[in-house]
């Protein structure tokens, strides 16, 4: 490999450092770290609630001391299974304390996709909601579960909200039953730590911050020791345990930094999920280290971003591009002001130039001096390793490696390094690399590899190419994965489902072009013994992967065919359904 970094010209530039240390600090650490600095200052808001940084640490020290008296040891899995709630930050932070494992899972995951976290991570205990509790009841006992800590929406929000979330949604939500044995309560729970954990400045140095913590705290691991599990996957029947440390995530933080521009009290719009990295790492972690605050969004609804969007106009915004495409169908989102917006992010799928124009001519309108920026990355690396600097958007591109990590473009098959300009594999480099895949050294190994140059790479499966200044520009996938609202949806996965359905013979899965979900999914089935399909089966089939299946890998058109296009070795051509389909497009025009 060569040493050729064409984008440390645009640091210089814009007096960006080629790399930041990683501090020597665990993600705990990180929290109270700045709590010492910003003990009064705003770090959470959540449908009204205001949380400081003194506030929230203390919250994260009794859920840490809970834990302990439940028996939850470093080392441990626990199970986070929650949408966008203060439960779920507290939980993941009180977990790092501990040295115990945070395993994030989509709190709409099927039972099939649990039962395969819980085995795959040896998870005992589950953190979730109420409304979740049916889901991880009839699953416990197969799946070994002990222990069901169950949090509600209404948890930590204020007398008047708990009353009008109590006449409105909380009704619709069945009780959950206190005769199961397994389950506690998040309040309940909560008080096993009670008067067992306090925060005190205790002078020990986590980077250039003085750190705050429990007087008895001794760190449990070490800062490069994994600290959670998030799922991503690639054509595999389900997704893979991507195992990262508290480096990772301290990496990523002060590498985005320099980027963003953040600066204290500087506020996020945290409505990407907390299992993704993109929401954990960037939308979260981030703010919560430099004095900074974000703005808890538990379900997206574009009447709820637009009404966060006026009550707070936060410095940054981030989504997939569905969701700015939703926010400009809604006639009310021309009242929001963009005068204190800072950046606006898109990521977790492809941002059409169309889509980028509009939006940046709505910013333009109302107020705002900035542009929606792509960035690039995976969860193999927590979440981005490319990004534009403001100000320095080039047209189609993915933005500029951050600091710290090296970005090459390879031939897939030789490995040898492409010239500038040249089309390849996308690898990455760098302190936010992933540890592995847990439990499987043959992905690992095919995904992380050791290049000339002595350092370990990760190969993207990514086409892209790099131009002479650094611009990272993508180019498609060698993965198979579609995109559904920016969820990752592994057509292998869905095709299994189907194949196990006991009219299905073969099916195959491809992704279509979507006005609202950038991809929607369309199926391909033969059913046994030569069956005619008919509306009725095909309502059968929805069904069936609606009870396996997380709602964005559902097809939405199912087409009945006598046989499926095969390759030379048998293998279902879906190449050649996919340009069927764009034929079919083309005719229509």
């Amino acid at each position: 490999m060569t040493d050729d970094r064409p984008w440390l010209g645009i640091y210089q530039e814009l007096g960006i450092p080629q790399s930041v240390p990683t501090p020597d600090a665990t993600l705990y650490e990180m929290l109270a770290s700045a709590t010492g600095l910003w003990p009064n200052q705003p770090v959470c808001y959540y449908l009204g609630r205001r949380f400081n940084y003194a506030e929230l640490l203390t919250e994260v020290d009794v859920t840490a001391a809970s834990l302990t008296a439940m028996g939850i040891k470093a080392g441990d899995s626990v199970l986070m299974s929650l949408p966008n709630v203060p439960s779920v930050v507290i939980g993941f932070y009180a977990l790092n304390k501990i040295g115990a494992r945070a395993v994030m899972t989509h709190p709409l995951s099927s039972g099939p996709e649990l039962q395969h976290y819980i085995a795959m991570t040896g998870a005992r205990t589950v953190v979730t909601m109420d409304m979740f509790y049916p889901v991880f009841r009839d699953l416990a006992d197969e799946a070994g579960l002990e222990r069901l800590i169950i949090a509600r929406f209404s948890d930590y929000l204020s007398k008047p909200m708990k009353l009008g979330f109590a006449v409105t949604k909380g009704r619709k939500i069945p009780s959950v039953p206190t005769s199961d044995p397994r389950v506690i309560m998040w309040k309940d729970f909560l008080r096993l730590g009670a008067g067992k954990a306090g925060s005190i400045l205790t002078g020990r140095r986590v980077g250039r911050l003085d750190a705050v913590g429990d007087q008895a705290y001794r760190r449990p691991i070490e800062p490069d020791q994994t600290a959670a599990i998030l799922f991503s996957g690639g054509t595999t029947d389900l997704p893979k345990g991507i195992e990262l440390s508290s480096a990772n995530f301290n990496a990523l933080a002060v590498a985005m930094k320099p980027i963003t521009g953040l600066q204290p009290n500087d506020s996020i719009l945290a409505i990407l999920p907390a299992f993704h990295g993109f929401g954990l790492g960037l939308c979260i972690h981030l703010p919560a280290c430099f004095g900074a605050y974000f703005i808890l969004v538990p379900e997206f609804s574009t009447k709820t971003y637009i009404a966060n969007l006026l009550k707070y106009e936060p410095a940054f915004i981030a989504g997939v591009p569905t969701l700015y495409q939703a926010l400009m169908s809604d006639p009310k989102f021309a009242k929001v002001r963009f005068d204190k917006l800072k950046a606006a992010y898109s990521g977790g799928d492809m941002l059409s130039a169309d889509l980028k124009g509009r939006f940046d001519e709505v910013l333009k309108a109302q107020g705002g001096s900035t542009e929606l920026i792509e960035g690039y990355g995976s969860t193999e690396c927590v979440t981005a390793c490319v990004v534009s600097p403001r100000s320095h958007y080039r047209d189609d591109s993915m933005g500029i490696p951050i600091p710290g990590v090296d970005v090459v473009v390879v031939d897939p098959d030789s490995g040898e390094l492409k010239e500038h300009g040249q089309a390849g594999e996308i690898c990455m480099t760098g302190p936010t690399l992933m540890h592995g895949y847990l439990a499987d050294a043959d992905a690992t190994a095919h995904t992380l590899r050791r290049h000339d140059d002595g350092r370990l790479w990760l190969h993207t499966g990514d086409i892209g190419r790099m131009d002479d200044q650094g611009y990272l520009y993508f180019m498609g996938r060698i993965k198979r994965i579609i995109k559904v609202s920016g969820v990752s949806v592994y057509p292998m996965q869905v095709e299994q489902v189907l194949e196990s359905h006991p009219l299905v013979s073969r099916a195959c899965v491809i992704g279509l072009p979507d006005e609202y979900q950038m991809s929607s999914l369309k199926a391909f089935v033969t059913l046994v013994d030569g069956q005619e399909g008919s509306e009725d089966i095909r309502a059968q089939l929805v069904a069936y992967c609606k009870r396996h299946l997380i709602k964005w890998a559902v097809p939405r058109l199912i087409e009945f065919r006598a046989s499926l296009p095969t390759t030379r070795v048998g293998k279902i051509a879906y190449t050649e359904l996919e340009q069927e389909e764009r034929d079919k497009a083309a005719a229509r025009g």
